[in-house]
C-alpha cells in the first residue's frame, strides 16, 4: 500500500510541476517567448557557426513552437494528474486493477520526456545549438525536469509486491 501511496503522491507532485509550468508560460507569457525567440532565431550563438541556416526568423514559427511547448506541458500535466487520481481511487484495489490505472502516467511522462528531453535537450540544445548561447541555455534545467519525469516513470512501472507474489511459485518448504 505504501508504494502505491508513493507512486501517487510522486505522479500528482509531477502533475503539479508540469502544469505549473504551463500555467507560468501562459501568466508570463513575454518573458518566456523571448526565450523561445531567441533559441529559434539562434541570435545568441557563436558568431558565424555553420548551423545557421537552421534558425527560424518568423515570428510565426516563433509562435507556433512556444504554443506547442505549452500545449506539451499542459497536456502532460492533466495525462500526469488523471493518472494520480486514478492510481489513489484505486489505492486497495487489486493488482491488475491498479496497474490499468497507470495508463495515464506512462502517456503523461511519455509527453513530459518529449517536451523536455527531445523538445529541449534534442530539437532546441543540438538542432538549434542552444548550448552556444550564454544567456538562453535551457539545456540543465531541461535535463533536470526530463530526468525527474524519467524516475518517476521508472517507480510507477515497478510491479506491486502483490503482482509479484501471485506470479512466482512458493518455493517448497
Amino acid at each position: 500500500m505504501e508504494l502505491r501511496l508513493a507512486k501517487a503522491m510522486m505522479t500528482a507532485a509531477l502533475a503539479a510541476f508540469c502544469l505549473m509550468v504551463a500555467y507560468d508560460n501562459l501568466a508570463d507569457y513575454e518573458t518566456n517567448y523571448a526565450f523561445v525567440r531567441h533559441v529559434l532565431s539562434m541570435d545568441t550563438t557563436f558568431p558565424g557557426n555553420a548551423l545557421m541556416h537552421r534558425a527560424i526568423t518568423d515570428e510565426r514559427g516563433w509562435r507556433m513552437a512556444y504554443a506547442a511547448i505549452i500545449a506539451g506541458e499542459a497536456t502532460s500535466g492533466l495525462f500526469l494528474a488523471l493518472g494520480a487520481v486514478a492510481m489513489l481511487a484505486r489505492l486497495g484495489a487489486p493488482p491488475a486493477r491498479f496497474e490499468r490505472a497507470k495508463r495515464f502516467v506512462y502517456l503523461g511522462g511519455a509527453l513530459a520526456f518529449l517536451v523536455w528531453f527531445f523538445g529541449f535537450m534534442v530539437v532546441a540544445g543540438e538542432y538549434f545549438a542552444m548550448w552556444q548561447s550564454k544567456d538562453w541555455n535551457g539545456q540543465a534545467a531541461a535535463f533536470r525536469f526530463s530526468m525527474t519525469v524519467l524516475g518517476v516513470l521508472i517507480l510507477v512501472a515497478l510491479p506491486d509486491r502483490e503482482i509479484a507474489d501471485t506470479e512466482s511459485p512458493t518455493p517448497p518448504g
